[in-house]
């Protein structure tokens, strides 16, 4: 119903679907921020203390997501890397 109200008033598809996008992706500076803060988590992701493989790949792949959807775009190669690299520093300290 709240999605109803929000474009009641609109008078085209086109003005709904700009009120709509901005609703649920928010404007292009708030995609701005969200990418440059899911960069900056990729960028410094590391296994944290006590987490298991599946959690750390359930964050790992929950990041990259964002990012595709936000319009990044990966070679598997370097994702492969950024999560070997991760747990490797992990077995480093023990």
């Amino acid at each position: 119903m709240d999605e109803f109200f929000k474009v009641f008033q609109c008078k085209c598809a086109k003005d709904m679907w700009d009120v709509l996008e901005v609703t649920h992706e928010g404007t292009n500076d708030v995609k701005r921020a969200r990418k440059h803060s899911l960069i900056q988590k990729y960028e410094l992701f590391k296994m944290q203390q006590g987490e298991s493989i599946v959690e750390i790949q359930k964050r790992f792949i929950h990041i990259v997501h964002y990012l595709i959807g936000l319009s990044e775009e990966f070679d598997k190669e370097e994702l492969k890397f950024k999560v070997l690299k991760c747990l490797n520093e992990v077995g480093n300290l023990r």
